[in-house]
């Protein structure tokens, strides 16, 4: 299996706890998954991981002030697909998680990743944070983490990712983010 780097590989170097690979290269998740992902979200998710790993240990990612909060798109990512899914999720909520997932997945956005690499997915993450924020109001914080497989408390960091939006992204972009996304989530 090649790298992002187009280097082959085996699909162990360095592999977290929680990455399995089956004996064709393709990634699995852990047992405590009930239900995987759909192959196109997978593969989305591989490859943003893999990307964001890669520009993390670059001399770029290790100087760049917001590198922390950007590693977390791949998990926001699986967390947003994960409670799409999940049965103690409202419809409506759902439907916000659908649009952040198509907002994650599509190359025309506000800061787009198309030009400025691991740096455009900012706008993405801080979408990610907002939807589960709205939703968090309809949805048991318990619904939200159990789904989480990222490290640390995903409400408190999605709470410290909206704090640090404007200064992350521009308060105008904050701005044109909840004017767009706040539309479709007024009750």
């Amino acid at each position: 299996m090649d790298d992002f780097n187009g280097n082959q590989q085996n699909g162990t170097e360095n592999m977290d706890k929680s990455e399995q690979y089956d004996k064709s290269g393709d990634f699995i998740f852990e047992e405590k998954y009930s239900e995987p992902m759909n192959a196109r979200e997978q593969d989305f998710y591989q490859r943003l991981r893999g990307r964001m790993r890669s520009w993390a240990e670059s001399e770029e990612g290790r100087k760049y002030r917001w590198t922390e909060y950007l590693m977390m798109a791949p998990d926001l990512f699986h967390l947003l697909c994960r409670l799409t899914i999940d049965p103690d999720v409202l419809f409506t909520d759902k439907l916000k998680l659908g649009a952040a997932i198509a907002y994650f997945i599509s190359p025309f956005d506000i800061i787009p990743e198309v030009i400025l690499g691991p740096i455009g997915y900012a706008d993405d993450i801080v979408i990610a944070a907002y939807v589960l924020n709205s939703i968090v109001n309809n949805t048991s914080p318990e619904v939200v983490s159990r789904n989480w497989a990222g490290e640390g408390e995903i409400l408190e960091l999605s709470q410290k990712l909206l704090h640090k939006a404007d200064e992350m992204i521009g308060a105008g972009t904050w701005q044109n983010i909840k004017a767009m996304f706040g539309k479709g989530f007024k009750k």
